[in-house]
């Protein structure tokens, strides 16, 4: 075999770009069918909501109303009020919360002042969480 016809022969040049393209295809392809299959973007479609709340302290009766004021509907099962106290619900939000809604809560023990309360949403699964509202009661 003569060297200049080795340099010039190209013959192989096709085969084998074809076989690197077919490997690259088929990994691509097997790693998109594994992402559903795996199920592993499902926590991309779970944001939390946008919300706005309002918190009104009735320091006589010991109690505070937390009204949805605008924002997203969310599903009341996806809602709680938090404190560092224990609180009871006189009148909780049920089905979903959407503007005007409210909820009333009451402290068992001592006044409001210094207290912060937070409205928490908790995604379907329960992987993630989200603050969506907080306030801190006036000091009386």
């Amino acid at each position: 075999m003569q060297l200049t016809e080795l340099f010039t022969d190209d013959s192989a040049v096709s085969p084998v770009i074809g076989v690197i393209l077919m490997v690259a295809i088929t990994v691509i392809l097997a790693a998109v069918i594994g992402t559903f299959v795996l199920n592993l973007g499902q926590g991309l479609q779970q944001t939390a909501p946008q919300a706005s709340f309002n918190f009104e302290y009735n320091t006589t009766a010991n109690t505070t109303t937390v009204t949805h004021e605008s924002g997203d509907t969310i599903d009341a099962d996806r809602l709680n009020v938090t404190s560092s106290v224990s609180l009871t619900a006189t009148e909780s939000w049920s089905g979903t919360v959407g503007a005007g809604d409210s909820a009333t809560y009451e402290k068992d023990t001592g006044d409001w002042a210094g207290e912060t309360l937070r409205v928490v949403w908790e995604s379907e699964t329960g992987e993630s969480s989200a603050t969506l509202s907080r306030s801190t009661a006036p000091a009386e």
